[in-house]
């Protein structure tokens, strides 16, 4: 059962912005807490940013704090990685996944998407 997909990567300009959307089963998105990981070629996945079910904590990598916002819209079932001033080293696959924790999605455990691909030129 696919219960994560992943959409809205593309080609973008360094400095341009993108929206990635997860798309997730009712029951995934109301308890579970939600995240982005990106994994570049020839490098290990990482964190990127993390949302707490509720909506009321979010957690970021330095790398991309004050750039990237995560969010939710509950009556899309949405989890949403607004992307701005992207530069070539925000290159990579883009996943989403899901935890019933918070402090677990961040370290990276539980459900996973397919990806999305992200590519910044410079």
């Amino acid at each position: 059962q696919v219960q994560l997909v992943e959409s809205g990567g593309g080609l973008e300009q360094a400095g341009g912005s993108l929206r990635l959307s997860c798309a997730a089963s009712r029951h995934i998105f109301s308890n579970y807490a939600m995240g982005w990981f990106r994994q570049a070629p020839g490098k290990e996945r990482e964190f990127v940013a993390a949302i707490s079910a509720s909506g009321g904590s979010a957690h970021y990598a330095d790398s991309v704090k004050d750039r990237f916002t995560i969010s939710k819209v509950n009556a899309k079932n949405t989890v949403y990685l607004q992307m701005h001033s992207l530069k070539p080293e925000d290159t990579a696959v883009y996943y989403c996944a899901a935890d019933p924790r918070f402090s677990s999605v961040v370290a990276g455990f539980g459900s996973w998407g397919q990806g999305t691909q992200v590519t910044v030129s410079s």
